[in-house]
């Protein structure tokens, strides 16, 4: 180990994500004298860390040691949006949420009514089965599963999209949508028990970054945030800081 360590260019700041990682990082950064970063909220005493970002909904204490981010960091990047683009992200049931097919399907027809928009709906690894079938019967939508879009496909859709909708299981696809520099809505499925994740999305809703579907009912609009980007934010923090 310190013959490896000693054959590598001196970094000026380490990197890392996942409470395996922690004494791994600390010992890096201390043998190479570089600076701490973590992903994440500690398992251990955030002051061992030269910074963490941590997510909103992790309730982390403000401190030298720690900024503060709306989500998880994700790379996507926005670009031209082309007008009247729609994109709908179908998750499924999960710990934290319930599927009610019934429901759902009356929101997608409610958005789908207008044939104006071109919509496009996706699913992922935890769609049921029978919510698939019905996906694909869907009148005046284009429906792609998962299964058969290649990688890179929704980072790329996402990019030139300029409206999308994601289930509210997706907590991490309504980051990664506004990211992307859609707008978004939520579409609301069965919560079976408040938790941090839901309790942030609820306060994208209330701050106006997202749109749930009960609100979108009562104006048909969504909420337009402009430039949402975490990662490029937290770059600049660490720039600021004069770390690289």
């Amino acid at each position: 180990m310190p013959q490896q360590l000693a054959a590598l260019s001196k970094p000026s700041l380490i990197i890392s994500a996942g409470h395996a990682t922690h004494l791994s990082l600390l010992i890096l950064g201390w043998r190479l004298k570089a600076k701490t970063l973590l992903l994440m909220k500690p398992s251990l005493p955030l002051t061992w860390f030269d910074l963490c970002l941590i997510p909103a909904h992790d309730q982390p204490k403000l401190g030298e040691h720690v900024e503060i981010t709306q989500g998880a960091l994700n790379p996507m990047r926005p670009a031209t949006k082309q007008a009247g683009t729609g994109l709908v992200l179908i998750g499924g049931p999960s710990k934290h949420h319930g599927w009610d097919e019934s429901t759902l399907f009356r929101q997608l027809e409610q958005l789908t009514v207008d044939e104006s928009r071109p919509w496009i709906i996706t699913s992922s690894r935890r769609t049921p089965a029978m919510t698939l079938a019905k996906l694909s019967q869907l009148p005046n939508v284009t429906f792609i599963p998962h299964t058969e879009t290649p990688q890179g496909w929704l980072a790329e859709k996402l990019s030139t999209t300029e409206i999308a909708w994601v289930t509210a299981d997706s907590v991490s696809m309504i980051y990664e949508s506004l990211t992307a520099g859609c707008r978004v809505g939520v579409l609301e499925v069965p919560e079976l028990k408040e938790n941090r994740l839901t309790r942030g999305v609820q306060a994208l809703a209330q701050e106006g970054t997202i749109t749930l579907f009960s609100q979108w009912t009562q104006t048909k609009e969504l909420s337009s945030t402009g430039i949402f980007n975490e990662a490029d934010r937290c770059a600049d923090v660490i720039l600021k800081r004069g770390w690289l």
